[in-house]
């Protein structure tokens, strides 16, 4: 028990019900049903809108204080965002939403006392109790009862305080029956009405036809817009539309009742026409809508078919040059033409975009590539300071193949972020991966929600994925030489935003492993990149590509990747390189003890036991210490072959259709349920059980395909 802090009455907490009113409280919960109706909390002013204040109640909840709750004409409220405001919570929706009422007291000092809403501490304490630390006991509470509190007052009322509250009351009746007057004798509003204005009659002034780009220079005045809505929002006041016409986006609200959506009928999606007011709120542009059709036929195409020429053209780079000369990348111009165009069209759309790149050295450069020259955008097109991640994810793959299991994830993720957010289907942008007939299933999936498809890769396609995508970036299709994934996707990145050309001038030497062309590295060292450090980064990205390597890892791989550019990470990558080549040289060493030589119809093959000669969910992985292990002794076999529990991993310089190994292998170990899943890494997959047959096959297999492969 406590006593009430205005007149010393015995209570629960420090004000008894009769003087609830008298105090303000100091809000410290989290959910609008932790207020409690009636009393007075003290705010900070957070938005304007036609219709009245958002006010934030503490740190988690936004209350709206409407129009009609004023004492005074709206335009006229001299309050700036961020202000300390004082407010009365009248109630709290079952959805949440928070109506407020009008203070007369607009400071602390004009209440008789201050307490702290804790709900986590009984609701009314003193403040110096609400700021103990959790070491308090509860029992300390009677005796803080009689510590640092006010005298209790007199029982009787401040008669002097009543006649004031009763001389202020009687003001603000005054000047509410004046304004209601006054609101009589303008013209009718028009917030909530699918008719046009000359339907309606309402109209003071005429609407003028505006683009979105030009509302800037149309504050105060009422405009007619005409675009698609790309994504409607309720919040705790209006129903705020996002429209989107051929030259950028404005959010425009539009107000029912607090919390209450307008024009339920309109959904993303829908061609409208909206006329209202162009304000500013909170230094962004927005329209207060006073009117909204829906466009059909005729005039929705009319809409439409401007919207999609405009799209295009600004969607469409001007041109699109090489970083340097590349026969394999100016093989494809065209297609990375459409790639780069695909990309800037989703930033103008609000479209997220998703890339999935290898979990490789070049798979994350390639995928940084993209990354660097698109988050500008996305700051551009959106003001939110979180935008870049609500529309840009980085996901790796693990292989290169998207499997079902990774488009599970991602349809499971896109379906709910646009249940809960209103988000559109992304754009999917596949690098150095998709490229095979075993990501054909993960595409479909995706093709049936309509998700667009762009695959840029370094090596060959099947044919089933060049007629399944949108777009496809494949120099092999052309009979090109090989490059990298990196030196495509820095090309397309040079397109979406030729601002961050010079940011990408080094990233394709990074991305060869050896024979990098000339050119790139001369590129490379221009940049300030000399070949040491670029061999560093490319270790460091190798090695920091291995762990976690499904989470893009953004913050430091940038670092990585660009830590010449910045002092506070100067030799970032020669510090995790090295860790690279220490755990790779051990791990070679002892590879290199247990290596066979067997000559296989003529052909000398080198033979790895990986399962028992290398260490299992350790650095390096099998694939990368394989790719080492045929660089050093490329010299003395034709072949190298790894042999793990249930998969084989092939390397060699002659161009091996790892397909064709395992149909012939599958005729001599028919029940070892030999795979060619992983056939783009060289990876065939089969029974654990059939292991020591499957050795057999595959080697004998893969001595007739050598002895008929063309060098690569």
């Amino acid at each position: 028990m406590g006593s009430c802090i205005i007149c010393g009455t015995s209570v629960d907490g420090r004000i008894c019900d009769l003087h609830q009113e008298d105090v303000v409280f100091e809000f410290r919960g989290r959910r609008p049903d932790e207020l409690t109706p009636g009393r007075y909390y003290r705010g900070s002013v957070d938005g304007f809108a036609e219709f009245g204040v958002f006010i934030d109640i503490g740190d988690s909840v936004t209350g709206l204080l409407h129009k009609s709750e004023l004492d005074q004409r709206l335009d006229s409220l001299d309050w700036d965002s961020g202000e300390t405001v004082f407010v009365q919570v009248k109630s709290v929706r079952d959805n949440g939403n928070i109506d407020l009422g009008w203070s007369i007291r607009q400071g602390e000092s004009e209440f008789r006392g201050t307490l702290v809403d804790d709900p986590d501490n009984d609701g009314a304490i003193l403040k110096e109790d609400a700021d103990e630390t959790d070491e308090s006991d509860s029992t300390d509470e009677s005796s803080d009862s009689s510590v640092g509190q006010p005298e209790p007052r007199e029982t009787e009322p401040d008669t002097d305080d009543e006649q004031a509250a009763s001389a202020e009351t009687e003001a603000r009746d005054e000047t509410e029956e004046s304004d209601e007057t006054a609101d009589a004798e303008e013209a009718p509003e028009t917030e909530q009405s699918t008719e046009t204005d000359a339907q309606a009659g309402q109209t003071q002034a005429e609407a003028v036809e505006a683009t979105i780009s030009e509302l800037g220079d149309k504050v105060g005045s009422l405009v007619r817009i005409e675009g698609e809505i790309a994504d409607a929002r309720q919040t705790s006041g209006p129903t705020v539309f996002e429209l989107r016409d051929e030259t950028g986006t404005v959010d425009c609200a539009a107000f029912e009742e607090a919390g209450v959506r307008a024009y339920p009928e309109v959904d993303e999606g829908d061609v409208v026409r909206i006329e209202g007011e162009v304000e500013k709120r909170r230094g962004e542009l927005q329209v207060e809508t006073e009117a909204l059709v829906v466009l059909e036929d005729e005039e929705r195409d009319a809409v439409t078919q401007r919207m999609e020429d405009a799209m295009l053209q600004r969607a469409r780079p001007d041109a699109l040059a090489p970083l340097a000369e590349d026969p394999a990348v100016e093989s494809v111009t065209d297609s990375l033409l459409d790639a780069a165009t695909a990309i800037r069209r989703a930033v103008l759309e609000s479209r997220p975009i998703v890339v999935r790149h290898s979990a490789t050295a070049d798979g994350y450069v390639a995928g940084v590539a993209i990354e660097r020259a698109t988050l500008p955008l996305i700051r551009e097109e959106h003001q939110s300071s979180d935008a870049e991640y609500h529309y840009f994810d980085r996901r790796p793959l693990e292989e290169s193949v998207y499997d079902m299991d990774d488009a599970t994830g991602d349809v499971t993720q896109m379906l709910s972020n646009r249940e809960r957010h209103g988000e559109k289907y992304p754009l999917f942008v596949f690098v150095a991966a998709a490229g095979t007939a075993e990501s054909l299933d993960g595409l479909e999936l995706l093709d049936v929600y309509g998700a667009r498809r762009v695959v840029v890769d370094e090596r060959a396609i099947d044919d089933e994925i060049v007629e399944e995508v949108d777009t496809l970036v494949a120099p092999s299709q052309e009979g090109a030489p090989e490059t990298t994934a990196t030196a495509l996707a820095a090309t397309i990145a040079s397109g979406v935003n030729s601002d961050v050309q010079q940011d990408l001038e080094h990233l394709p030497a990074v991305s060869f492993w050896e024979d990098a062309p000339e050119a790139y590295v001369d590129l490379a060292t221009d940049a300030g990149y000399d070949t040491e450090t670029i061999s560093d980064i490319r270790e460091a990205i190798a090695l920091e590509a291995y762990y976690q390597s499904y989470e893009d890892k953004r913050e430091l791989i940038i670092d990585l990747l660009f830590a010449e550019q910045t002092e506070d990470v100067t030799g970032l990558a020669g510090h995790v390189s090295e860790q690279f080549r220490t755990k790779m040289d051990t791990e070679v060493e002892t590879a290199e003890e247990n290596l066979e030589e067997q000559t296989v119809d003529g052909e000398s093959i080198l033979v790895l036991d990986t399962e028992a000669y290398t260490h299992r969910y350790e650095f390096p992985p099998t694939e990368l210490l394989l790719d080492e292990l045929f660089r050093r002794h490329r010299e003395d076999a034709v072949a190298l072959v790894g042999f793990d529990t249930d998969e084989a991993y092939v390397r060699s310089d002659a161009d091996i259709d790892v397909r064709a190994v395992v149909d012939q292998a599958s005729e001599e170990a028919s029940e070892a349920g030999l795979d060619a899943r992983g056939a783009r890494e060289g990876r065939i997959e089969f029974l654990a059980g059939e292991r020591d047959a499957v050795q057999d096959a595959v080697l004998a297999a893969l001595a007739v395909e050598l002895s008929t492969a063309p060098a690569a």
